[in-house]
């Protein structure tokens, strides 16, 4: 049966119709009568989670509104306000209750009747969360919620002018892909002087955060912020061990593909050699791509672009708009990065993102929208926490889009060659990724194995990360002192501490759904709407099981779907 994109808000029966979260003292009641209330049967038990749903949808949902607001606008101090009281005086009170609340359901002798097909991975989060809980922590997190918001407010500022006019560094971006040498050259060092001028913020930023989670660690009992952070994130299917395999078989197995692509684009340029400014450029004569002329025409091309794919994705996209669920366009004053927010009591979730018609934007816009139609799938599920998914499934669902989507191009591009210009990027992006996936994971290791390195420490040790991953095929001269703060572009270090690898692990998915989709459209995309309507009901194997895919990390897996990858490259 095709599924639904025609979203319904979840009914409240728990909470008043007309409820909206102002304070604590609003919410509390709510909260007191769940702690309070007696299960005495199994269907007791179930209506009890559904009302813990239906609390935690709206309250999730009202951070979660504060929080698009003020990446929308980080100019208005009153939407600022608004998420700093969330995070400051609505959140550290939840905790005591939701970890209440959790030993409650693991307490009670009807949890063992619940079905476990279902509630397995519900209630292995649950004992997670019991065990990482600390009443010292709760004030902590709070500050770090606050805390980790400056980034987007110290990025959001960044500006450069270019002709006289001035641009965001989003926007500022598509003139390294102008055809102009000087210009590209020229752009691209008013960018990285841009964000020298805040490299001392940003590493006391980095460092105060640092500071502040390392002591959540060890107030929980763990050595160091890594080992939690995996627990927190719930990686039960792997290890840090895992992970350093993967960082090897980057080397092993992409960064020749990488030096190749490099080689190719110097070749192609008739370039001595290969600059950092080069890498996004194309030959004289030859003009940068523009798939899109602003936010609106990027979303007409993208409904065309899904609805060939699926109608349903593109009934999804209408009913985010019908809904005013999207904010596109790159601007001062808007926060950095892209990203879908999903919205647990109304369903269909917003998309946020910097657009400044490069093809780049396409494919966060597709990336986003996989996410989105993740949501929409999800929705359905009876309660909020069985649509918590894994990252490492979220990120297939994106990653995939992007590569199912590209033989639909045509929506954005008349013309043949172009066509083919677009899709060369986005295979090129899909391996030239893998080593910065893998110096950012690296990195992020060393950071909270060693939280009291000095600045100086951190730039020596980024560096050699930085050089072990290193392309030889583009030509850094004179360039270090840029090098050595390019962390500081990595939202995810500031604001989701290691989610990263993420990307990589679900890249590979991503791929092996392509090689499906590439054989069989139809059943690739069976199985990716089979796998993401599960949301995170099953375990990370289990749910790549559902996609058809392998859940492996290991240097021969990542070497065949490589070889796939140039193979299609080589048919362009």
């Amino acid at each position: 049966m095709m599924p639904n994109a025609a979203i319904q808000k979840i009914p409240r029966s728990f909470l008043p119709i007309n409820f909206t979260v102002t304070d604590w003292a609003s919410l509390e009641p709510f909260f007191i009568a769940l702690t309070e209330r007696s299960i005495n049967s199994k269907a007791d038990l179930e209506q009890w989670l559904k009302d813990i749903s239906e609390l935690e949808a709206v309250v999730s949902e009202d951070a979660c509104w504060r929080q698009i607001k003020m990446t929308c606008d980080t100019t208005d101090p009153s939407l600022e306000a608004a998420f700093t009281f969330f995070c400051m005086e609505i959140q550290p009170k939840l905790q005591p209750y939701a970890d209440l609340l959790n030993k409650k359901l693991i307490a009670s002798p009807f949890t063992a009747q619940l079905d476990q097909s279902l509630y397995h991975t519900y209630l292995r989060s649950v004992q997670k969360s019991i065990d990482l809980f600390r009443q010292a922590n709760i004030p902590l997190q709070a500050e770090l919620s606050v805390l980790q918001q400056q980034y987007g407010a110290i990025a959001g500022k960044m500006t450069v002018t270019v002709n006289n006019t001035e641009y965001t560094l989003q926007q500022a971006a598509k003139f390294l892909e102008s055809s102009n040498r000087a210009v590209r050259e020229e752009v691209y060092h008013k960018i990285q002087e841009r964000r020298k001028q805040d490299d001392t913020p940003m590493q006391d930023l980095y460092s105060a955060l640092i500071a502040k989670r390392h002591q959540i660690a060890l107030n929980a009992g763990f050595e160091n912020y890594r080992d939690y952070k995996f627990k927190e994130l719930g990686r039960f299917d792997y290890t840090k061990e895992d992970c350093f395999q993967f960082h090897d078989a980057v080397k092993q197995h992409v960064l020749p593909l990488v030096n190749e692509i490099y080689k190719a684009k110097k070749i192609k340029l008739s370039l001595p050699e290969l600059k950092p400014w080069d890498t996004e450029a194309e030959p004289a004569g030859i003009a940068a791509l523009k798939p899109f002329k602003d936010g609106n025409d990027l979303y007409e091309k993208s409904v065309q672009c899904f609805e060939q794919m699926n109608p349903f994705f593109a009934d999804c996209l209408r009913k985010m708009k019908e809904l005013n669920h999207f904010d596109l366009e790159s601007r001062k004053g808007k926060a950095p990065g892209g990203y879908n927010c999903p919205l647990a009591e109304s369903g269909a979730p917003f998309i946020f993102m910097n657009a400044a018609g490069q093809m780049s934007d396409v494919t966060t816009m597709v990336h986003e929208g996989g996410h989105a139609i993740h949501s929409f799938l999800a929705h359905p599920l009876p309660l909020s926490a069985f649509k918590e998914y894994p990252m490492e499934i979220a990120e297939v669902a994106s990653m995939a889009m992007e590569l199912f989507s590209m033989n639909h191009w045509d929506a954005f591009f008349d013309d043949a060659e172009e066509l083919k210009r677009a899709k060369t990027h986005q295979l090129e992006r899909t391996i030239t990724i893998f080593p910065w996936i893998a110096i950012i994971d690296k990195f992020q290791h060393w950071v909270y194995e060693n939280p009291q390195h000095s600045v100086a420490e951190r730039t020596t040790q980024w560096m050699l990360i930085l050089n072990e991953f290193f392309t030889n095929a583009i030509d850094y001269t004179g360039l270090d002192a840029y090098r050595a703060i390019g962390w500081q572009r990595q939202l995810h270090l500031f604001e989701v501490p290691f989610y990263y690898i993420e990307y990589g692990i679900a890249q590979l998915g991503a791929i092996g759904l392509w090689m499906q989709y590439q054989a069989n459209p139809e059943q690739a995309l069976k199985n990716y709407m089979n796998a993401l309507s599960l949301g995170g009901t099953k375990t990370l194997p289990e749910l790549y099981q559902a996609a058809g895919l392998e859940f492996n990390l290991t240097p021969d897996y990542i070497k065949t779907l490589m070889e796939f990858v140039q193979t299609q490259m080589n048919q362009l």
